[in-house]
């Protein structure tokens, strides 16, 4: 709850002025017995109609001004809930920007979204309940007992009785609904995750028929999330009637032993009915509003665990920002993912002088990926080091080292917006000569010009509207807009065919000379044509060299060699077909 209060204090002023007119609202509300009290006891009773007419028009009067503070009280308190909202989403998405991929990968992306929507959404709903029920409840409350105690001082045992029930069910209902409530988030967590999961691969889904299997699977997580709110709402079902039951008896046990019928004493009898029914709303508002403020106190903790997150990586005070050129060594490095028992490499040391071109072959599995992600500084080594230019990675600023270096990941991810707009991603500043000539580079020019609008067609979410090549071709051009020092393509040219693959890294060769190109794939016959190649086996590098010599000195190479190209007069048929493709090209 904090966190929450920390946020309110910052409109403190417009809080206060909601507060302010919540406590005339209230005011109003409780003045209004009292005069009916007077209507009954000094108009009615004596037949005095000045006397009716006149706290009538009292009566009218404050519920006039009772009207004009709540219209004021709505706004403000919805002033201060939306602009708080709006602010725990920036700051949580501000965040989540400066994380580094290890705290993404523990948080759980379908986690933060649900935090950064479910979750504000509820606190929300608090902060605009505090100013609209939480302070008025108290107050009606308390001013509703202490006018019945001045209307009727006898009932002060009575009074003190039902107050005490009341609190402690509050208390209970409170305490056993917090960790109920705590619980329906972490579900709402898992039914997002297998919503995203689905939606991210429903190609997948439909090509395999899983149509039923993932919809029971959907079914389960959403079954746990209705078992879950059931649980939580039936603590609420269960109390908030105990509660009516405690005030409704009250009122009877008043009725009872103010019992008399005396005249004189029949508006002040009212007043007090009155009254209680008053206790027995502000009762209710009371239990509902504490429901409420449980759920936010369980949002906010998440909420907070996303803001308190600090960055696994740690920066020095004055970062380095030295000149890229895109030397990069490794020198005894290992790596493993939180919470794997296994590293995914092994003590890995290389070198590859700025300009190279170096192609990467493994397994699946070989830690082929997870070693350019090193270079970005995506993730840090566990032990070892990585340099940039004889500059130790964690010495760099990322910013400064992440504008001089351009990666393609595996899945080509496009976002939504024209074609233009997604290049410039590369770099803002480009001009159109420079974004045609990356798309010419990446082989992308040619269906760029057959769409509708050219570079200003839009893509769907995720270039859904382009086929898995296109999509790739665009994500290796917006990778050159940047011209980076150092360019990582990750296994990026698998939907292309072999002559358009050779032709991309043909130009890449000719136009990026002084880039140091880091080229990722499966296929021998594309990183055979790297000045090296580096093979990885389990995590450990098994050779770095040129295609010939590792041919001869590389036993997992020669084998992944053999596997893709084969033996004898096979092997001389495809060397003989890829000469010819990088002659054509």
């Amino acid at each position: 709850m904090k966190l929450i209060f920390r946020y309110i204090n910052r409109h403190l002023g417009t809080f206060l002025l909601s507060t302010l007119f919540l406590t005339l609202e209230a005011a109003a509300d409780l003045l209004q017995p009292a005069f009916m009290s007077a209507i009954v006891d000094k108009g009615i009773k004596n037949a005095q109609v000045g006397q009716i007419l006149f706290y009538g028009a009292i009566m009218l009067s404050i519920a006039a001004a009772g009207a004009f503070c709540a219209v004021m009280r709505n706004r403000f308190a919805g002033r201060v809930s939306q602009t708080v909202g709006k602010e725990l989403r920036h700051d949580m998405y501000h965040n989540v920007t400066n994380l580094s991929m290890e705290n993404i990968d523990r948080l759980r992306p379908a986690s933060i979204i649900t935090r950064i929507t479910n979750d504000v959404s509820q606190v929300q709903d608090f902060i605009n309940g505090i100013m609209r029920i939480m302070v008025k409840a108290p107050i009606t409350c308390i001013g509703a007992v202490a006018l019945i105690l001045i209307q009727t001082p006898k009932q002060a045992p009575v009074i003190a009785a039902i107050l005490l029930i009341v609190t402690f069910l509050v208390f209970l209902n409170m305490r056993i609904g917090y960790p109920r409530f705590g619980t329906v988030q972490k579900r709402t967590d898992s039914l997002n995750g297998a919503a995203r999961e689905f939606l991210s691969s429903v190609r997948i889904v439909k090509a395999f028929r899983a149509e039923e299997a993932e919809t029971e699977k959907f079914e389960g997580v959403s079954r746990d999330l209705a078992y879950a709110n059931t649980s939580a709402l039936r603590t609420m079902a269960f109390f908030s009637p105990l509660i009516s039951l405690t005030v409704n008896f009250g009122i009877v046990l008043l009725l009872w032993i103010s019992g008399s019928g005396r005249s004189e004493e029949i508006g002040k009898l009212m007043a007090s009915v009155n009254y209680m029914t008053q206790v027995l709303f502000a009762a209710s508002m009371i239990s509902n509003a504490l429901n409420t403020a449980v759920r936010a106190g369980a949002s906010s903790e998440r909420i907070s665990e996303v803001l308190n997150e600090k960055p696994a990586q740690s920066l020095p005070e004055s970062p380095l920002t030295p000149k890229i050129q895109g030397d990069i060594r490794f020198e005894n490095v290992s790596f493993a993912y939180s919470g794997a028992v296994n590293a995914v490499l092994d003590r890995i040391s290389f070198h590859i002088p700025a300009g190279e071109t170096v192609g990467i072959i493994g397994a699946t599995g070989s830690g082929k990926s997870t070693l350019v992600n090193l270079i970005p500084r995506f993730y840090d080594p566990k032990n070892g080091r990585v340099y940039i230019d004889g500059c130790d990675m964690t010495e760099i600023d990322p910013a400064h080292l992440r504008r001089h270096t351009a990666t393609v990941p595996q899945k080509a991810l496009l976002f939504s917006g024209t074609i233009r707009e997604n290049l410039l991603w590369g770099s803002a500043e480009a001009t159109e000569e420079e974004l045609k000539a990356a798309a010419q580079a990446a082989c992308a020019e040619e269906f760029i010009e057959k769409t509708p609008n050219g570079y200003d067609s839009v893509l769907g979410q995720g270039g859904v509207n382009l086929s898995g090549g296109q999509k790739q071709r665009l994500s290796i051009a917006r990778a050159l807009v940047r011209k980076p020092k150092i360019l990582v393509l990750d296994d990026c040219t698998s939907a292309l065919d072999a002559t358009t693959e050779a032709k991309v890294l043909k130009n890449l060769r000719n136009l990026f000379t002084d880039t140091t190109v880091l080229l990722v794939s499966q296929r021998v016959s594309a990183v055979m044509r790297a000045q090296r190649v580096l093979c990885l086996d389990n995590g450990r590098v098994k050779g770095l060299d040129t295609h010939e010599e590792l041919l001869k000195t590389c036993d997992v190479y020669r084998e992944i060699y053999r596997s893709q190209i084969g033996d004898s007069e096979e092997k001389d048929i495809n060397i003989n077909k890829y000469k010819e493709e990088e002659q054509n090209v």
